[in-house]
């Protein structure tokens, strides 16, 4: 296998790898009231931490009513699941053509690294506990991880291309 191919297939690996873990992110948003009502119910089977125990509960109080007598706020959450799964659509450019396509990946790692600052300041404003605004922060910190990987490798890829004279086509 070349360079160029090596290269090529790692930074697709990694592209997907990132899009897989974006996807679910979005799609564990749609069923929200579900998944802390399960998710409360396997803290009382874990030794869990009660701080921990005790937000779950609360939120999914929250999320109860909201459903029961506000469900048009949960929306939202729709809306935030839609977008995370519309982000992961435009890293099928980067796939296709990394080196034209690195704009996307450089607009994913501003985006990760944007996680920071909103948790840090809406966070509080909504009476988020700070430990789990690190946690929320942790999904930036995280994604910019496999972006920065692709970035590098596409850097490698784009100075190998322009290495490689273009063939000259005999007529």
């Amino acid at each position: 296998m070349s360079d160029r191919a090596a290269l090529l297939k790692g930074i697709r690996v990694w592209l997907v790898l990132f899009v897989v873990c974006l996807v679910l992110s979005g799609a564990t948003a749609f069923p929200l009231v579900h998944e802390l009502r399960w998710t409360e119910e396997l803290l009382r089977h874990l030794p869990a931490p009660d701080a921990l125990s005790e937000w779950i509960t609360r939120v999914r109080q929250g999320l109860d009513t909201a459903d029961a007598d506000y469900p048009f706020l949960l929306y939202g959450t729709d809306w935030l699941a839609f977008a995370h799964l519309v982000i992961a659509v435009a890293f099928i450019g980067p796939y296709r053509d990394p080196v034209r396509n690195i704009w996307v990946v450089e607009f994913g790692m501003i985006a990760c690294a944007g996680i920071i600052p909103l948790a840090l300041i809406c966070g509080p404003v909504r009476g988020i506990p700070f430990w789990w605004s690190v946690i929320d922060m942790s999904f930036g910190v995280f994604g910019v991880i496999p972006l920065y990987v692709v970035r590098r490798r596409i850097k490698r890829l784009e100075r190998l291309t322009a290495a490689t004279p273009a063939p000259v086509l005999a007529i």
